[in-house]
């Protein structure tokens, strides 16, 4: 997918996810795909654990709090996602779903909602049932949101892989599909039209 008149242009890359626990293994697991984004030649940045915690969205709430703002203009700008999430009894975490419900306030954005974005999906579990289970819902909410996931989303099982004590993913396999999918995520962005 890397033609076309756009293919050198500079694309930006936001990775959500994460858990509240400083260095989780599914915050190394955004921070190795974003590594591998920025390898791709992409800007990247990210929001996670503590940046994540916002009031529960509400539609009718009023006045968003300072941190969702900051949020919204990272998501908006965003060419592209890398998001993670643990999974919690089978699915993505209240954190990272609640931050994803704020995008309800990019409906009337040029770009509504996730629209032209493609956005690769982790999923870290301890098995693989609630791992493929949460991935398969990380892709769900990506489409209700218009976003396009990427071909290859990537299950980490921590009871089989994990990371090194410097943070990198000490499976191979695992990291080759990380690899994969964050070039995916690139790919795509460098064949859009340039951000309204």
């Amino acid at each position: 997918m890397n033609g076309g008149t756009n293919s050198g242009r500079q694309v930006r890359i936001l990775g959500i996810g994460g858990s509240t626990r400083r260095g989780s293994s599914s915050e190394r697991a955004l921070q190795t795909a974003l590594a591998a984004a920025a390898r791709h030649g992409a800007t990247v940045s990210s929001v996670v654990g503590a940046d994540l915690v916002l009031p529960m969205y509400d539609p009718a709430g009023g006045a968003l709090p300072a941190p969702a703002k900051r949020l919204l203009a990272a998501l908006a700008e965003a060419d592209g996602l890398l998001i993670a999430s643990p999974a919690y009894h089978g699915s993505t975490s209240g954190l990272l779903k609640n931050a994803l419900d704020y995008v309800e306030e990019l409906r009337d954005d040029a770009r509504p909602y996730l629209s032209e974005r493609a956005v690769g999906c982790l999923a870290v579990a301890q098995g693989w049932q609630s791992g493929v289970s949460t991935l398969g819902t990380l892709r769900t909410i990506v489409h209700a949101l218009r976003g396009w996931p990427t071909p290859l989303g990537v299950v980490l099982n921590t009871s089989v892989s994990g990371f090194t004590a410097d943070g990198d993913c000490a499976d191979p396999r695992v990291r080759e599909q990380i690899e994969v999918m964050a070039r995916q995520v690139v790919d795509f962005a460098r064949t859009r039209p340039p951000r309204p």
